[in-house]
């Protein structure tokens, strides 16, 4: 069988790089068989994975119809049409080489209106409409979940992340991070699975968050200190999700490029999580959480209500955390070339609902 070496963008390690600066970077091989995803370099991404289930949101403006001048949406039957198969040559394609399904989000552009987070990002549809039930899905204890399209389901991928903002304000998370698959609620997310490489490391991290979830009344409270009650609880997988500029490089995380797994498998009111570094290899790791959605008190925080009534869905691909507001995660956009974007290539995506 037929090896294909990948050749991916590593970052060399260099003492004094800013956090403005884009980090030198160097050549690095991973020597992968990707020849068992059984994927077509020919072929566009509707051709080698089953998108019939999904809309994506792409970080451009819409041009003409009703969303004109609002972000590039697709419909999930434009998506998932084999026969004139959808690509968009700078934000969601397939990779010439690999046959990889691959999601761009630069870090300025056209967003969503309540994100200042630019996204390459699929959104599940199980239904046609955003305001039909039949859309969503909700956990087996919802107290009207025959009305729903579906009682929990799967999303496994496996992929590497290509890139990440080479800008950033280190004392902020979000810098130099990527959200690569969600699970949203109505208001707020019962998962984020993120990816974050320091400028001048090898190694990023990999973590997700639970957010908590309070009625809707004290969404946007604040404790004594002024600090939101809502808020994500941060869990490390492969790496440290928290590193700041003078920290030593996260030998334990995953490089750019790297290939790994999730599967996210909402099973009656538990969402069991696993990751997997070097999936199907002899030094594989693999790495599971569960979480009960319905329960609430999180952590023992009495604000979080769970999600036992409320509606949720899948979201996967490219969501940039790096944005250009002082306020947030303080990045730049210089262009592409100077590496302010994040980029991810996906070699198995795979809905079940």
């Amino acid at each position: 069988m037929k090896k294909l070496h990948l050749s991916i963008l590593a970052v060399a390690i260099l003492a004094g790089c800013s956090a403005t600066s884009p980090a030198p970077q160097v050549k690095k091989e991973f020597n992968y068989d990707l020849t068992k995803y059984n994927l077509d370099a020919t072929k566009a991404p509707a051709q080698n994975f089953d998108l019939t289930k999904w809309k994506i949101t792409l970080p451009e403006l819409t041009t003409e119809g009703s969303r004109k001048g609002k972000a590039l949406e697709i419909n999930r039957h434009d998506l998932g049409n084999t026969q004139t198969p959808y690509v968009h040559p700078e934000w969601f394609y397939t990779d010439p080489k690999t046959g990889a399904l691959v999601f761009v989000a630069p870090n300025e552009a056209p967003t969503t209106p309540n994100s200042k987070n630019t996204r390459s990002e699929l959104r599940g549809m199980l239904a046609e409409k955003y305001d039909d039930p039949k859309t969503n899905f909700v956990i087996a204890s919802h107290p009207d979940a025959s009305e729903y399209g579906a009682i929990g389901g799967q999303l496994k991928a496996t992929l590497a992340v290509d890139q990440v903002s080479t800008s950033g304000e280190y004392r902020k998370n979000n810098a130099f991070a990527v959200v690569i698959g969600q699970i949203h609620g109505s208001d707020n997310e019962p998962l984020k699975i993120l990816y974050r490489k320091l400028p001048g490391h090898e190694f990023g991290s990999l973590s997700w968050n639970y957010e908590l979830n309070p009625i809707p009344e004290l969404q946007d409270a604040r404790d004594s200190n002024g600090k939101k009650l809502r808020k994500d609880i941060r869990h490390n997988v492969f790496g440290t999700y928290n590193l700041r500029e003078h920290h030593d490089d996260p030998q334990d995380g995953i490089r750019l490029g790297e290939i790994f797994s999730y599967e996210v498998n909402v099973e009656g009111d538990i969402m069991k999580l696993t990751f997997t570094k070097n999936p199907g290899e002899a030094n594989e790791i693999v790495k599971t959480f569960d979480v009960n959605l319905a329960e609430g008190n999180y952590q023992g925080h009495e604000v979080d209500q769970g999600y036992q009534a409320d509606w949720m869905y899948y979201k996967a691909g490219v969501y940039n955390q790096c944005n250009t507001k002082a306020s947030s995660s303080n990045c730049e956009w210089r262009g592409m070339e100077a590496g302010d974007y994040a980029q991810a290539s996906f070699y198995e995506l795979e809905l079940n609902q």
